[in-house]
């Protein structure tokens, strides 16, 4: 029950290598986003962003929370999941980046459940992050608007 699905798709105007290195360094997406993102152990790979890296979220008014990335292919994937804390259970976000004749379509989901038994709790959290994410993605594509 309270199960909740969140999935944007959005296209860039720049190739996958770069949106993919700004979407997957935790900083840069926590100031896209509006949330304060750092992280707090680097991954043993090659990318200290990859696989086992792990990020603190802070985006008011939730209390801080952790994510571990759980899944890292350069220029194709990223996924994590909520490791430590959060209002939410079971939630993992994967972000998918395919190349476009040199642009970038990205296809971002996220699955969660609410803690709280609260009736809108999940509702509510699903708006906030899609308008969040949704606007973040966007605000990035119009800097690689064509013209």
């Amino acid at each position: 029950m309270g199960e909740q699905h969140i999935e944007i798709i959005q296209l860039f105007n720049a190739p996958v290598d770069t949106i993919f290195n700004i979407l997957t360094d935790h900083q840069a997406f926590g100031q896209l986003i509006n949330a304060k993102i750092k992280r707090i152990v680097d991954s043993p790979g090659d990318n200290k962003n990859g696989l086992g890296a792990v990020r603190r979220v802070k985006a008011f008014p939730a209390p801080a929370f952790e994510e571990t990335v759980i899944a890292f292919k350069p220029n194709l994937l990223l996924e994590y999941e909520v490791s430590k804390g959060s209002p939410i259970k079971d939630h993992k976000g994967r972000m998918e980046f395919f190349d476009e004749q040199g642009k970038t379509r990205v296809h971002y989901t996220i699955d969660f459940k609410p803690k709280l038994p609260f009736i809108f709790l999940g509702f509510v959290l699903k708006k906030v992050l899609e308008k969040s994410l949704g606007d973040g993605l966007k605000k990035l594509a119009g800097r690689y608007s064509a013209g």
